[in-house]
């Protein structure tokens, strides 16, 4: 089956093509580097199917666009898809997949890694050896262990996040409006509601979907209810924070580190070399310039054992879709 490919990076084709090749299904990848959105739907025209991206625009003006030149589905190689208008898919007939679990090991490390980062302050320290400045001045940390760690979210992701915390001996805070009981059998852990949790962190990770319901769930009111000094972590979705009020927080003190692999209006910015132009979000720019922030650019998903999840499920959903077997992992509009 021929398969449009947007959003493509040199890594993306490559276990595409792996994947493609080892499950010997000879779909045809056709590879585009342009993000998908209304303007650029039409390089989908004869496909029969695409595969987008998260940061992909997946709204009505595409969908019509898309359902216009025949696409009859979209395989998305990322678990969420809140950038995908389900209703008007469905009313176009168009069927939407997604991966629904890749290593969540991936994420999970990158959240570790950042609180590593941002506590020992190893990035100041790795430039400052690189100049033979070796002064210890300004990296002081603290440590981990019997410190509290709240985690929002308790899914695959933040269970392994919460093991991992466990191992340097955190007390573990977990909130989640559907508890978990891998999460409840761990040592030192506890369910408590969202200001309890707010409130005694020392430590906020982030591992949850976005949906309506938790837009800006990171917002004026919750950060006031943290305790000074916290540091907060995103590696899900930026959209879960508001990244003004953020900025007013780390300017109060209120926010002490922050480290985030996503954010909010990223679609522009991440998955792109910028370094030679200047980036026009000016809330960005400003983010940029704290010293106790850290900006990875949505790279939590990026290992090999998650590339190879992502796309194996990919490849074997649009096989589902071209031999007319049920979709294992189709999203539906509810």
């Amino acid at each position: 089956m021929k398969v449009a490919v947007f959003s493509t990076e040199p890594h993306d084709r490559h276990f595409l093509d792996l994947a493609n090749q080892s499950m010997n299904t000879n779909h045809e990848l056709v590879y585009f580097d342009t993000r998908l959105e209304p303007k650029t739907a039409s390089l989908a025209e004869g496909f029969p199917a695409i595969c987008a991206f998260v940061n992909d625009d997946l709204g009505q003006e595409t969908l019509k666009n898309l359902a216009s030149h025949g696409i009859k589905l979209i395989a998305l190689r990322c678990t969420g898809y809140n950038n995908v208008d389900l209703k008007t898919a469905a009313e176009l007939g168009i069927k939407v997949v997604r991966v629904t679990a890749y290593s969540p090991y991936s994420v999970a490390e990158l959240a570790i890694g950042l609180i590593l980062m941002l506590n020992r302050k190893l990035y100041k320290a790795y430039n400052r050896v690189r100049d033979d400045n070796f002064s210890l001045t300004g990296l002081l940390g603290f440590d981990l262990h019997g410190r509290t760690v709240g985690i929002i979210g308790t899914g695959k992701i933040g269970v392994i996040f919460a093991k991992i915390m466990q191992g340097f001996g955190c007390h573990l805070l977990g909130y989640d409006p559907y508890p978990n009981p891998q999460f409840k059998a761990f040592e030192n852990t506890h369910y408590v509601d969202l200001p309890e949790l707010l409130a005694n962190s020392d430590i906020i990770s982030l591992h949850c979907p976005l949906t309506p319901e938790n837009y800006h769930l990171i917002n004026e009111t919750t950060i006031e209810q943290m305790k000074n000094g916290m540091m907060l972590i995103n590696t899900s979705r930026g959209q879960l924070i508001d990244t003004k009020a953020v900025i007013t927080g780390i300017k109060s003190g209120k926010i002490g580190y922050l480290g985030i692999d996503v954010y909010e209006q990223e679609d522009d910015i991440f998955f792109k070399d910028l370094s030679g132009t200047i980036i026009q979000d000016d809330t960005f720019q400003l983010l940029q310039s704290f010293p106790n922030v850290v900006i990875t650019s949505h790279q939590g998903y990026f290992t090999e054992n998650a590339l190879n999840d992502i796309t194996t499920t990919t490849i074997n959903s649009l096989t589902e879709f071209e031999e007319g077997k049920p979709l294992s992992n189709e999203v539906k509009n509810h």
